[in-house]
């Protein structure tokens, strides 16, 4: 029997194996797939990019090497690609997991992939729509008053930065599925979240303070208060599934008595 269950451990542990390599490499041709469809609209993706920095006055962007035009454009067509195929890949990384999830929990992998896109999505948008314009205006003129100078913006610097900035955001975003997954699965409950508030401000604070993509404070500040607030949904929305959790439980005891007879 023991050789049995060490035969089988072996299975099991190349099933996973090749399940990883599975999901690696059907995320490779979706990212490859999207990098292609990302290289033929990258001009359009930068100058969508480029905007904030575009619409200020006495502010232009400027190339310091041969190599900088291509290799922006490459970039580019590689995050593109990257989120396009952003669908395929985290359904590939959570269908990996899936098998390590009780079967009451399994039917929420759909509204976890589709919802932490959505975040992600709503967390860059956020940073690109509302805190990239003002805090552009304050880094860039904030210290324009002493001398008179001319903001330059390599293509390479701004990219790395705008990406940086959204992708910080778009991941803070995803506190809401974090703290409902872990609620959902027992690991956690809204009314610790709730006692713990004033401990987790001070730890978005800090958070902030950490992964802010840029140092001054008030980046620092528009990216506090939306952590913040998806940090009380999430306490609400909790509430709303451990009430229809206990709802459903006894319902759920009675449908398996009766299979049980």
């Amino acid at each position: 029997m023991q050789r049995r269950k060490k035969g089988n451990l072996e299975m099991s542990l190349v099933g996973h194996v090749k399940e990883l390599r599975k999901v690696l490499l059907i995320s490779l041709y979706a990212i490859a797939i999207g990098t292609v469809i990302g290289y033929i609209f990258s001009d359009y993706v930068y100058g969508f990019l480029a905007e904030p920095v575009t619409e200020l006055a006495g502010v232009s962007f400027i190339t310091t090497t041969p190599m900088e035009p291509i290799m922006v454009k490459l970039q580019i067509s590689v995050v593109t690609g990257i989120m396009i195929a952003l669908p395929v890949v985290l359904w590939q990384i959570w269908s990996f997991i899936l098998p390590g999830l009780k079967k009451n929990e399994r039917k929420y992998l759909y509204y976890i992939v589709a919802s932490s896109f959505i975040l992600f999505i709503a967390g860059a948008a956020f940073a690109y729509y509302l805190v990239l314009p003002v805090c552009l205006k304050f880094l860039l003129l904030a210290g324009g008053g002493a001398v008179d100078s001319t903001p330059f913006v390599t293509k390479s610097s701004y990219l790395k930065f705008i990406l940086t900035f959204m992708g910080t955001f778009g991941a803070v975003f995803q506190l809401p599925v974090v703290l409902l997954f872990l609620m959902r699965t027992g690991h956690l409950s809204p009314k610790t979240l709730a006692k713990f508030r004033k401990w987790a401000f001070f730890a978005i604070v800090i958070l902030t303070v950490v992964i802010s993509p840029t140092p001054d404070p008030l980046t620092q500040l528009l990216m506090a208060g939306p952590i913040y607030m998806l940090y009380e949904l999430s306490i609400w929305l909790g509430y709303l599934i451990t009430r229809k959790k206990k709802e459903l439980q006894p319902s759920e005891a009675e449908e398996g008595g009766g299979q049980n007879q």
